[in-house]
């Protein structure tokens, strides 16, 4: 077992090697990366997961070098808080209407937005599925019918100019994220009607109505830890000199940003990216966070590869690590280092999200529920967990499969037992081998292929080139059908053809993740895995890559998101669980963490960690309400 006294001992011996980096100078260079050419507007929002998916699996054994943090924009050891794991390359903007920003440490408006420069109005915490309080004080709805929203603001929240926040800031924001087009502008309307001032410090926000029934109060919700709140006066100034044009608007650079967040920028180019802590946060009031962010630096080195950011890890330059690392316990363990994880044995970190193995219904053989259910019986999941996961994925007799993550608020919104008997730990070649027999799945000519009208069930599974424990996981399924007379062959394109295979249904088997952890869930996981509203798309990025189609399951789904009474979601989500698992149009491989998480405590400690008494996720300090770790850390004595 690993435990924090353990590490302590480790860190004493590495005080030698502290002080050594504690000798760095500090600097006052600014950006000179704002000419970066930007990338083609496709390649981003879906891009990103691929190029971090591609980082984690980019490693093995730690040996490749690490730059080291030095010359311009350096800053002291002692004041600055490295990651890896974030940032892979050169910024091109800090532009959060951008379609194609590459600006991972400041702008990701995502399950949980990164708060370090701009902030939300609240945060999520996936650890108990609640917002907390950032620029927004309190929110509610004003009436049981749920067709506006009042939200109140902080009046000690000010901006980087040091002028106040005020509700015309958000309404300002709402409408020109709506003007000009961004992601959010495009997607949030089709649930809010308006985001308007009441006063200085009310924002009243309308849902957009399906007769007298909001169409979803849940992404009502989400839109109050998502949409970045940006400076009225500021974007008058942007509009002023882009000519008010959608296109320039995305493409502007927005390097002179006023922002509310505690840090700022403070130096960037094709090395590294450094913000500097605004003395004058207004974040230091008591109604807040009562004091600034421990480290005056947040700074992240562009590492090659995960290879290279894991040297860095373990040489104590890198404080914050959001990469996959094989067997994460032998830092510990075997190298003696004063690394830590959330948990302290496996799976190590808290896993949110699932990637699953998706069956394309309209292809023949795989619109059987018998032989979907038989494959998914015979994967070893263990082996998968144990080699592909390196043990960081509890296993599926630890948390039984379901269509939810395996976060304790998570699991207590269905009834276990119900849907015991349903559920499969795998590696059950005997049960899956007779359930095909009894549906006359039978091999006729005995090559060792089951015959399905006349045809070989024969599949092809992909998933992307490289990534590394998607492929070994893929290889597990195809040995799984080997032992129950279904021929699975591997195929593993670049990354673009996959996706391509992926949205266009050119697939017969591939594995794809949901999205992790959001207030919208677990109904947008449902979503993802059952809703038929995705069966049919042209192009399908959403969910539902199986093209399955349950009635029921719909007319469950559209009610959920209008439901308050938590035994009436209770039952709606046990009934999802018993569709999913009785039709199996997909099933989960392993569990994953959103975010992968670990800290070096050479320089910093204090650190999230599992039954701290804090309730602060491993969201790496930076993400939602896991950005209250930086008001806990201290420095190593």
């Amino acid at each position: 077992m690993k435990a924090r006294s353990k590490k302590l001992v480790a860190l004493f011996a590495t005080l030698a090697m502290t002080a050594s980096l504690l000798a760095g100078c500090g600097g006052n260079s600014t950006s000179t990366s704002n000419e970066a050419e930007s990338a083609p507007a496709e390649s981003t929002e879906e891009a990103a997961p691929e190029a971090s998916e591609e980082s984690e699996e980019a490693g093995g054994e730690a040996e490749a070098e690490a730059p080291a943090d030095t010359g311009a924009g350096s800053t002291p050891r002692n004041e600055t808080l490295y990651f890896a794991g974030q940032q892979w390359g050169t910024i091109n903007d800090w532009n959060p209407f951008s379609a194609n920003s590459n600006n991972a440490m400041a702008i990701q408006q995502k399950d949980s937005s990164r708060t370090l420069i701009y902030e939300t109005m609240f945060m999520y915490n996936m650890m108990d599925n609640q917002l907390y309080p950032l620029l927004g004080t309190e929110w509610s709805w004003d009436d049981d019918s749920m067709s506006a929203m009042t939200v109140k603001l902080n009046p000690d929240a000010h901006w980087s100019d040091g002028t106040p926040v005020t509700a015309e800031d958000v309404a300002y924001t709402w409408d020109c994220n709506v003007k000009y087009e961004s992601s959010l502008g495009s997607d949030f309307p089709n649930y809010i009607e308006s985001v308007t001032a009441v006063d200085d410090t009310t924002v009243s926000i309308k849902s957009v109505m399906d007769g007298d029934t909001p169409v979803n109060p849940l992404k009502v919700q989400q839109f109050l830890q998502q949409m970045y709140v940006m400076q009225k006066a500021y974007l008058e100034k942007v509009e002023e000199r882009t000519g008010g044009d959608k296109e320039a608007m995305k493409l502007d650079k927005m390097d002179d940003l006023v922002a509310s967040g505690p840090y700022m920028p403070f130096f960037d180019d094709d090395q590294k990216v450094v913000f500097i802590r605004d003395e004058n946060y207004w974040g230091q009031a008591d109604s807040m966070w009562g004091s600034l962010p421990a480290p005056k630096y947040i700074a992240h080195v562009m590492y090659k590869d995960n290879a290279a950011g894991q040297v860095a890890l373990e040489a104590g330059e890198v404080d914050v690590c959001q990469q996959f690392t094989t067997d994460v316990q032998k830092l510990w363990e075997e190298k003696n280092l004063p690394i830590t994880t959330y948990l302290d044995e496996p799976p190590y970190g808290q896993c949110a999200t699932i990637p699953s193995c998706w069956f394309n219904l309209e292809v023949e053989g795989l619109d059987q529920v018998e032989v979907r259910k038989a494959i998914a019986m015979a994967v070893d999941y263990d082996h998968i967990i144990a080699a592909a996961m390196s043990n960081q994925s509890p296993t599926f007799a630890e948390v039984p499969r379901s269509i939810m993550n395996p976060t304790e608020a998570e699991q207590a919104m269905y009834d276990h037992a119900a849907v015991k008997d349903l559920q499969w730990v795998g590696n059950d070649v005997d049960g899956a081998n007779a359930l095909l027999d009894e549906a006359g799945i039978v091999d006729t000519d005995g090559d060792g292929i089951r015959e399905y009208n006349g045809k070989k069930l024969s599949f092809k599974a992909e998933c992307p080139d490289g990534w590394t424990d998607w492929m070994a996981s893929l290889e597990d399924v195809a040995a799984a059908g080997q032992k129950i007379g279904i021929e699975i062959t591997t195929y593993f394109p670049q990354t673009s053809t996959f996706y391509d295979d992926m949205t266009t249904g050119k697939f017969e088997i591939c594995m794809n993740s949901v999205t992790g952890s959001t207030i919208t869930n677990p109904w947008n996981r449902a979503m993802q895995f059952l809703s038929s509203q995705y069966a049919d798309l042209e192009v399908n990025w959403s969910g539902n890559w199986s093209h399955y189609r349950n009635d029921e399951a719909d007319e469950i789904l559209a009610k959920i998101p209008n439901e308050t009474d938590e035994a009436k979601l209770k039952e709606y989500y046990t009934r999802l669980n018993e569709i999913y698992l009785t039709d199996v149009p997909s099933f989960a491989l392993m569990y994953r963490p959103e975010l992968f998480y670990i800290v070096n405590e050479t320089v910093w400690t204090g650190y999230p960690m599992k039954d701290d008494g804090s309730n602060i996720p491993p969201t790496d300090c930076t993400d939602g309400y896991g950005i209250a770790a930086l008001y806990n850390l201290t420095l190593v004595e």
